[in-house]
Parts: C-alpha cells; structure tokens; sequence
C-alpha cells in the first residue's frame, strides 16, 4: 500500500517497551529509490542525540494516536552505534549498524533488500559477515535526506515542472514509488506523481531533480487533480 511520507513526520515512536522520541526525517538510497533509515530525534529520553531505526524494525503505523510501533527495545537502542561519530552516513558506520542488529546488510545480494525484495530480520549468513568486512570501509554516497530534498525543482528535458512536494512509499518493501510534485502555473498548480522510474539523477548542487519527461507527456495525460507522469 502507498503511504506519504509526510504521514510519518513527527509521530511519536514506541519501542516495544515504551516511547523513544518522534520521527525527525528519512534517508533514502537515491540510486535504488528505497527508504534505509528512519531519523529519530530522541528528544529528553537520549539528550543531543539521533539515531537511525532501519526498516527491518518497522511495525505499523497507528494513525489515530498518531505513534509509529517499532520492534525493538530502549535498550537495544540506545546501545546502537552513536551516528554522530559518523557524519554523512557511511558504509563503515552501516556495517558496525547491521551486525549490531545481526541483520542481514541491504548490500549483500541483488534484491532491493539483498536477498529479498522487503525487508526480513534473518541472520546474515557467514560469506555475508565476509562481505561487510571487506566493505568495510567503503563510503556510501547515496544516502540522501527526504526532507532536504523535498523543495528540489524537478527538471523536465524542456523546462520545470515544479517542486518536490512528498514522497509515495510503499509500506511493505519502502521502495519510493513517487514523487509528489507542485506544478507551477504553467499546469494550473496541479500536484502531479512522477514515478521514480522517470528519474535519471539528482543534482544536490543545483537542487534538482532531472528527469526523462516533456512538459507534453504531462499534458497528454488524463485532467485529474492529481495525475499520474511516467507511470
């Protein structure tokens, strides 16, 4: 099922032994379109301090007390490894991350978490431990934050479409599906939902994103209040 992701920021989160702060953002991995980590700002419980929550751990999201559910315990997770000591994210601090948890890395396999399409909390096999160690020390440079990111001009190959605006996941694997994009006047200030398929890079130091439609592909579609591009 497709989620906003908007739907998640600033739910409080709850361990299985009670609450552990809020939702402060996501990274995403920009080359695989899928969620990786959930940012949570720890509020009073861990003064100063964030920490990432991976998708393996993830419950359900209870949308009338506004709690996301985690499948962890306080104490595992303020034993976690201190992402502060690791500022952007890397592979080094990922891989101290996973085999903390004991889960198998996202890394490890061709399938969007590895060895599957979603992710499953299987202990990582001894060739994947290998695996972690010789990568041990290799930068992950496709770690990006959807909330900066949100804002970002989209960039269609004769002009602009809009901006970010949200971002469509789905819930069971957290795989983007899309981008939720505000259209300019040139589209009535339509929103429109650019499949990720569509996307050919990023461009952080532009604040774009590019990709692989027309202003026209857009108008061929049917007049909705949201339509669909590239889907």
């Amino acid at each position: 099922m497709l989620q906003n992701i908007k739907l998640f920021y600033g739910t409080k989160l709850a361990a299985v032994d009670g609450e552990i702060g809020h939702t402060k953002d996501f990274y995403f991995d920009d080359q695989s379109w899928v969620i990786r980590y959930l940012v949570a700002d720890t509020g009073s419980w861990l003064p100063g301090r964030q920490v990432l929550i991976s998708p393996h751990a993830f419950a359900v999201l209870d949308k009338y007390d506004k709690t996301f559910n985690l499948k962890l315990r306080k104490k595992q997770i303020e034993g976690c490894p201190p992402i502060e000591r690791h500022k952007p994210v890397s592979r080094q601090y990922e891989t101290e991350y996973y085999r903390y948890y004991g889960w198998p890395a996202y890394w490890n396999g061709d399938a969007l978490w590895g060895p599957a399409g979603y992710p499953l909390v299987l202990p990582p096999t001894r060739a994947e431990i290998e695996d972690q160690v010789k990568h041990h020390h290799r930068d992950d440079k496709h770690l990006q934050s959807t909330q900066a990111v949100t804002g970002y001009a989209i960039q269609a190959m004769d002009g602009t479409l809009g901006t970010v605006a949200d971002f469509m996941i789905d819930d069971r694997s957290w795989a983007i599906r899309e981008l939720v994009v505000e259209a300019g006047h040139w589209y009535s200030g339509k929103e429109i939902l650019v499949a990720t398929s569509k996307i050919d890079r990023i461009s952080y130091a532009e604040s774009k994103v590019y990709v692989h439609l027309t202003k026209a592909d857009l108008q061929r579609t049917k007049e909705n209040d949201l339509v669909r591009a590239g889907a």
